[in-house]
C-alpha cells in the first residue's frame, strides 16, 4: 500500500474520467485507421500496405523484365520489414493488385492462380509467384534520386518512403475503396491517357473549371468494360462535388439463330460483380418466374465473358427483356463515388476531380525539384573528381614521380601547389571545386587519382574526361536555370506527363478505353402480364392447400387425382396472365401470378411455399383479379364489409391484412359482388336477405354486423339480383331458384328466418 502511495506521489499513477480516457484512445485509433490503413494518398493513390508491397518488391529487385519470386517470400518480407500485420491480409492485398478484372492497370504481374471473375480465391501464397509490372515501376521511378521523404520502419531498423514519386495519377487510374472510422472512400478507375490530357490542360490553364476537365475525362473506365448510362449533368455534378454515383450496365448484343430464333449474348459485366453469383441470380429469376419471358441462362465463357440469355419466344422485344433484367439483377449496378482522400498525406478531404489532379501535379513538381537538386549534387561531386583527374593528366610526370618516390603520396599530392609550379594545371575553362583552395587538390580528388588504373593514362582518356566535364557543366547550367524558373519547371512536368501518356496511352496493351458512356434513357414500364403468353389454364387447389395449373379449360366436374387423404376444394378456369388473390382464414389476402403455378402433370405444390400463409390458417377462397370487381368478405362472427378488389392486391409474400379478426373469430367467406342484394345463412340455418347498399365499402377493418345469432355463427354469404331470385343446388344436384323472397327480406343485422324447403344441408349457397 505504501509503495502505491509513493508512486502516486511521484506522479506515476494518475486518474482521469473514463469518458475522457476512452475518447482519447478511440480518437488515436480513428486517426491511425484513417491515415495508415483506409484512405489513399492523393499524390500516389496508394494506401500504406500497397506502397510497402511495391517498395519491398523493388528491394527484392523484382523488375518487370526480371524473374518471379514466390508470393510467400514477398508477403513475408513486407510483414517482417515494413507492415507488421497478418501475412494473409498482405497477400490478399498483393493478389488484388494482380487481378486485371479488379485493377484497371495491374501493379503486380502474377504467375499462377490469382483468382478469377467468378469469385474464386487465389491459390495459397506458396503456390504463386509475382513480380512488378511496368506500371508499378513508373510509380517508383526516382526513389534513388531523393524524390520523396523516407521514414523509419516500425522497428527503426530500416527506412521506407512516405509516398512514391508516381509518374501518373494512380489514384484515379486504378481507383480506391476503403472504410475508415467515421468516413469512407470509393473511387472508380479511369483511363490514364484521358487523365494525362486533363493534367496537361491543368498545367496550361491552372484556373480551368471543373466542367472543362470533363472534355478530357468523360467518366470512369472500368477494367471489365460495361456501359456507363448517366446524363452529362449528373456526371459533372459528381466530379465537381466529389460525391455521386454512376449507373453501370452490362454490354450485350443480339445473336441471330436459325428459323428466326435469337439469343442475347452478354460480353461484359459490371465492375466487381462476380459472374457466378450473377448467373445464380438470373437462374433464380427463371425458377421463381419473376421474369417469365426469360427461358434459360448459360455460361459459355472462356478467357472472355459470354453469357447466353434465351427468351421464351422469338416475338419478345430484346430491349424489354434486358430492361427487366437490368432492374432485377446485377446486370446493372450503381457504383458510388466518394472522393475522400488524404490530400497532403495527412488531412482527409472530399475532393473534386480538379483538386485531386492539382494535388498530383503539385507532387510531380516537388518530385522534379528534389530530383534536380539531387542531380545537381551528383554533378558537383563528379566535377570535383574530374577536376582532379584532369590535373593529374596535365601534370602526369610530376604525379607519377610523387606516387613512386614519396613515402606518403596522398599527403604530398594534397600539399602540392599545382597552380604555381605547374602552369598547365589550370586554364580558364577548367572547373574549380568550391571545396578546394585554388591550386590544391581535395582528399576526394587525390583518392580518385590514386585509384586510377595504369591503362587510363593514355591520351584518349584525357579527352574523354574533358568531354564528360563539358557535358556535366552544360547540364549543371540547365539545372540551375530550371530551379530558378517556375514556368520551366511546369514545362518539364508537362513533358514528363506527355511521355507517360505515350508509354501507357492507346498503344499500351490495355490503354484503350474499355467502358462506353451513353445518355440515360428510361425504359418504358411494361406490365408483367403483357409479357406473358396468354394461355387457358384450369386452377386446381386441394383441401390440403396443394395448387396446380392444368393446361386448357377442362371440365370442372372431371375427376382428378389427389394425394392420399386429400381431395378437391377450389377449381376454376383462368388464363396464364391472371393474378390470383388467395383469402386466408387469418383475414389476409395474398397475391400470386397464374403463370408461376406448377404444371398439372403432378399433384402441384403447397400454396404455403409460394406465400407466407401460416400452417394453422385455412384457404377460404381464390379469386381472379379484376380491378373493376368488388369483394364481400365476412368473419365467422357475422361481421363483414365490401372491399374493392384493387385494394386487396398484395405486393409481398406476407400478404395484406384486410379483415381484422382476433381470438376464436376467423375469416369465413369471400365472394365477388354480383347483384344488388346480399343473402346470409347462419349455422342455425336461418337466412337473411338485405340490400347491399346497407354494407359499407371499406379498405380494412372488422366490418359491420351482417346477421344476428343467439348460437353459432355465419355459415355462408352470397350476392344476387333480387329480380332474378336466389339460386342454390338442392340435395339432388339440381339448380333451384326462389323468387318469392319477401319472407326473408329484412334489415341488416336481423336474425333472419329458417331457410326455404330444399335448401342444402351443408348450409352453403
Amino acid at each position: 500500500m505504501s509503495e502505491i502511495d509513493d508512486n502516486y506521489k511521484i506522479g506515476q499513477i494518475s486518474t482521469e474520467p473514463l469518458r475522457r480516457a476512452i475518447s482519447d484512445r478511440y480518437l488515436t485509433y480513428a486517426l491511425s485507421t484513417i491515415m495508415h490503413r483506409a484512405l489513399p494518398d492523393a499524390r500516389d493513390g496508394l494506401k500504406p500496405v500497397h506502397r510497402r508491397i511495391l517498395y519491398a518488391m523493388r528491394e527484392l529487385k523484382l523488375a518487370s523484365s526480371g524473374g518471379f519470386r514466390k508470393s510467400a517470400k514477398i508477403s513475408g518480407d513486407v510483414m517482417g520489414n515494413y507492415h507488421p500485420h497478418g501475412d494473409a491480409a498482405i497477400y490478399d492485398a498483393m493478389a488484388r493488385l494482380a487481378q486485371d478484372f479488379n485493377v484497371r492497370y495491374p501493379l503486380v504481374d502474377g504467375q499462377g492462380n490469382f483468382g478469377n471473375i467468378d469469385g474464386d480465391n487465389p491459390a495459397a501464397s506458396r503456390y504463386t509467384e509475382a513480380r512488378m509490372t511496368i506500371i508499378a515501376e513508373a510509380l517508383l521511378e526516382g526513389l534513388d534520386e531523393n524524390a520523396v521523404d523516407f521514414r523509419e520502419n516500425y522497428d527503426g531498423t530500416l527506412s521506407e518512403p512516405v509516398v512514391l514519386p508516381a509518374s501518373f495519377p494512380n489514384l484515379l487510374a486504378n481507383g480506391a475503396s476503403g472504410i475508415a472510422v467515421g468516413m469512407a472512400t470509393n473511387i472508380p478507375p479511369h483511363n490514364i491517357s484521358e487523365l494525362c490530357d486533363a493534367c496537361l490542360h491543368l498545367v496550361k490553364t491552372p484556373d480551368a473549371r471543373d466542367d472543362t476537365l470533363l472534355n478530357f475525362v468523360p467518366g470512369p473506365d472500368f477494367p471489365t468494360g460495361g456501359v456507363i448510362v448517366e446524363n452529362a449533368a449528373s456526371i459533372a455534378e459528381t466530379y465537381k462535388t466529389g460525391r455521386g454515383s454512376f449507373r453501370l450496365r452490362a454490354k450485350w448484343e443480339v445473336e441471330k439463330l436459325e428459323r428466326g430464333q435469337w439469343q442475347i449474348v452478354v460480353t461484359e459485366i459490371p465492375y466487381q460483380v462476380q459472374k457466378s453469383k450473377l448467373i445464380e441470380k438470373l437462374a433464380e429469376l427463371i425458377q421463381t418466374k419473376k421474369i417469365p419471358i426469360l427461358a434459360d441462362v448459360r455460361d459459355e465463357s472462356a478467357d472472355d465473358i459470354r453469357l447466353i440469355l434465351e427468351p421464351k419466344s422469338k416475338n419478345i422485344d430484346a430491349e424489354v427483356l434486358m430492361g427487366l433484367l437490368f432492374k432485377n439483377s446485377d446486370l446493372e449496378i450503381r457504383f458510388s463515388l466518394n472522393m475522400n482522400v488524404l490530400i497532403d498525406g495527412v488531412t482527409p478531404k472530399v475532393c473534386s476531380l480538379k483538386e485531386v489532379l492539382r494535388a498530383f501535379l503539385d507532387h510531380r513538381r516537388e518530385v522534379l525539384l528534389r530530383r534536380s537538386k539531387h542531380r545537381l549534387e551528383k554533378i558537383d561531386k563528379r566535377l570535383e573528381v574530374l577536376e582532379g583527374l584532369i590535373i593529374a593528366f596535365l601534370n602526369l610526370d610530376r604525379v607519377i614521380d610523387i606516387i613512386r618516390y614519396d613515402e606518403d603520396p596522398k599527403m604530398a599530392l594534397m600539399a602540392e601547389d599545382w597552380s604555381l609550379d605547374h602552369p598547365r594545371a589550370f586554364d580558364e575553362k577548367d572547373y574549380v571545386s568550391p571545396k578546394s583552395e585554388e591550386g590544391e587538390l581535395t582528399e576526394i580528388q587525390v583518392e580518385a587519382i590514386l585509384n586510377m588504373r595504369l591503362r587510363s593514362l593514355r591520351r584518349l582518356e584525357e579527352m574523354v574526361l574533358r568531354r564528360e566535364r563539358d557535358e556535366l557543366m552544360q547540364e549543371r547550367v540547365e539545372l540551375d536555370d530550371l530551379l530558378a524558373d517556375e514556368l520551366q519547371q511546369w514545362s518539364r512536368v508537362a513533358e514528363q506527363i506527355k511521355n507517360t501518356k505515350k508509354k501507357f496511352g492507346k498503344e499500351y496493351i490495355s490503354g484503350q478505353r474499355k467502358s462506353d458512356i451513353t445518355e440515360h434513357v428510361e425504359i418504358e414500364e411494361v406490365p408483367l402480364e403483357a409479357l406473358i403468353e396468354k394461355e387457358p389454364i384450369t386452377v386446381v387447389c386441394s383441401k390440403m392447400g396443394w395448387i396446380r395449373a392444368m393446361t386448357g379449360h377442362i371440365d370442372l366436374d372431371r375427376e382428378l387425382k389427389f394425394k392420399d387423404g386429400d381431395g378437391p376444394n377450389i377449381i376454376f378456369h383462368a388464363e396464364t396472365t391472371d393474378r390470383l388473390l388467395i383469402f386466408g382464414s387469418n383475414g389476409r389476402f395474398y397475391t400470386i401470378s397464374a403463370s408461376n403455378l406448377p404444371g398439372g402433370r403432378g399433384m402441384g405444390e403447397p400454396l404455403r411455399l409460394m406465400v407466407d400463409l401460416p400452417n394453422e390458417c385455412d384457404i377460404i377462397n381464390i379469386h381472379k383479379y379484376n380491378q373493376k370487381d368488388n369483394l364481400i368478405i365476412a368473419s365467422t362472427a357475422g361481421d363483414g364489409f365490401v372491399v374493392p378488389m384493387n385494394e386487396v392486391l398484395a405486393q409481398t409474400r406476407s400478404g395484406k391484412q384486410i379483415l381484422n379478426v382476433k381470438g376464436s373469430v376467423k375469416a369465413a367467406v369471400s365472394r365477388i359482388v354480383c347483384g344488388d342484394y346480399v343473402a346470409t345463412v347462419g349455422e342455425n340455418r336461418k337466412v337473411l336477405i338485405f340490400a347491399i347498399e346497407e354494407l359499407p365499402v371499406m379498405q380494412r377493418g372488422k366490418g359491420v354486423r351482417l346477421q344476428k345469432y343467439k348460437d353459432g355463427g355465419l355459415s355462408d354469404i352470397t350476392t344476387f339480383s333480387f329480380e332474378d331470385g336466389l339460386s342454390w343446388l338442392d340435395p339432388a344436384g339440381r339448380t333451384r331458384t326462389e323468387t318469392e323472397l319477401g319472407e326473408w327480406k329484412s334489415k341488416r343485422a336481423s336474425a333472419g328466418k329458417m331457410a326455404p324447403r330444399g335448401f342444402p344441408r351443408n348450409n352453403k349457397f
